[in-house]
């Protein structure tokens, strides 16, 4: 198999696990527990801890994606809060109850998911670290003994790991972090594309400069649809940030490749018919 296209496989076959940390309960009433106010307290909490007590400037250096201000509405106040240690324990610990309430303690508890949790893990610590501000966070991190835990914490470390190619990428294609959600809401079919729900809030003016830079730039037409550019666009960073997400399966023999998908393939399609709720 192709690196990009193994990427790209791990990919779907993985972000199932991680998006019960976004879908599901667990985590979110792991961090109210704990005295965060809001969603966003919680997830800036957990998601940054990896990084330390960085500024609000760093935090949204590495997140990218959201709008200017947003970020510091949250960092440093929820870490006064709590602690980020607890912050992020808390957040894993729901969402690896979030992944055993779904897949049942059968499947939880299978030679199978064991196997495919230290495979993971093993492409998970076995990457360059440079360039990779989130992912560099996540490897100082012990990994979990749990078999389910850590099958999520080391799903979630190739996660971050893309998520810093794919900010690589936009930043090569020139396109800013509101900008990658409008082409990703069009890509989606989500007309007007400004009224996708990661961009929604934000003021009329600054959506509105959004997209007449995207038109400017022949990117998308009159109607907010992608024009063959757009496309060509959208397509060319996806392809790059596969590219740039294979190298952690280098640590993975062609046979392990395989025995990984093999063993992924039911645990993902049954965190895909519960839509990681």
């Amino acid at each position: 198999m192709h690196p990009t296209t193994t990427a790209r496989r791990l990919f779907e076959l993985l972000e199932p696990i991680c998006l019960v940390t976004y879908f599901a309960d667990e985590s979110g009433e792991e961090l109210a527990a704990l005295g965060h106010r809001t969603y966003w307290d919680g997830y800036f909490a957990a998601r940054a801890a990896p990084l330390g007590r960085v500024p609000a400037a760093v935090v949204d250096a590495a997140f990218y994606s959201f709008a200017d201000g947003e970020v510091a509405r949250h960092i440093p106040s929820a870490w006064e809060t709590v602690p980020p240690e607890v912050s992020f324990a808390a957040w894993r610990r729901g969402s690896a109850a979030s992944v055993r309430r779904i897949l049942g303690d059968e499947l939880a508890d299978s030679p199978g998911l064991a196997r495919a949790a230290d495979l993971v893990t093993t492409a998970a610590t076995g990457a360059p670290t440079q360039g990779r501000v989130l992912y560099a966070g996540w490897r100082t991190l012990p990994v979990p003994t749990d078999p389910v835990t850590r099958l999520w914490h080391s799903a979630t470390m190739l996660r971050e790991h893309r998520g810093d190619g794919h900010v690589a990428a936009l930043l090569g294609a020139r396109i800013g972090g509101t900008e990658a959600h409008i082409l990703s809401a069009v890509e989606m079919g989500i007309h007007p594309p400004e009224t996708f729900g990661r961009v929604h809030h934000l003021p009329e003016e600054r959506l509105a400069a959004v997209m007449d830079g995207l038109r400017e730039r022949g990117l998308v037409d009159a109607d907010g649809r992608f024009t063959d550019a757009g496309r060509a666009t959208k397509h060319r960073i996806e392809d790059l940030t596969d590219e740039l997400a294979a190298a952690p399966y280098d640590a993975l023999s062609a046979d392990e490749l395989a025995e990984l998908v093999t063993e992924l393939e039911p645990i993902t399609a049954r965190l895909v018919a519960a839509g990681s709720r």
